[in-house]
């Protein structure tokens, strides 16, 4: 089992509704906005920036959209990755297992894709932290498109927030993500 080091209180889950950035319904306007390196959370997500001809620096899938199960398609569509590692983290948490392998793939110069045992869906929060200023976070708003976040000081600071307000140690969880 993982260690789990945070975990989303029910009391957040309406803050986490608000988009954290621009939201986008077409992948090559948000491809044009984007910086690097560029992370993706979530399989569709992902989906979207493979078809247009984009491999994420690191991608966060876990064959999940909206609690259902991907479309084979978009499985199968999800390659071309330097690498790829699977990690466990539970629905509704952020493990050290989880974010000490998105650190590494930050760190590192291969592509990543980390299959996730569970759920990615928080995986954005330490994501913006994690990368530097040039760099981008997309995730998916449901219904509603794809999510570009610059890491600028107002939303990193909108993130610490979130992440310090969760269950746990939130100081091992900022330590991990540095």
């Amino acid at each position: 089992m993982s260690d789990v080091l945070l975990e989303l209180p029910p009391s957040l889950r309406s803050e986490l509704k608000e988009p954290m950035g621009r939201l986008y319904t077409d992948a090559d306007s948000l491809l044009a906005d984007a910086g690097t390196p560029l992370v993706a959370v979530g399989d569709i997500v992902t989906y979207h920036l493979l078809e247009a001809g984009t491999v994420p620096h690191l991608a966060l899938v876990d064959e999940r959209t909206k609690r259902s199960a991907v479309d084979s398609e978009v499985t199968a569509a999800i390659g071309g990755f330097d690498r790829r590692v699977t990690v466990e983290n539970p629905a509704g948490t952020l493990t050290r297992t989880l974010l000490d392998a998105m650190r590494e793939a930050l760190d590192g110069e291969a592509t990543t894709l980390l299959d996730v045992e569970g759920e990615e869906d928080l995986a954005a929060l330490p994501a913006v932290l994690a990368v530097p200023e040039s760099g981008a976070v997309v995730y998916g708003q449901p219904d509603e498109g794809m999510v570009l976040v610059t890491p600028d000081d107002a939303t990193r600071e909108r993130v610490r927030s979130l992440l310090t307000r969760m269950d746990g140690d939130a100081d091992a969880a900022l330590a991990a993500i540095r």
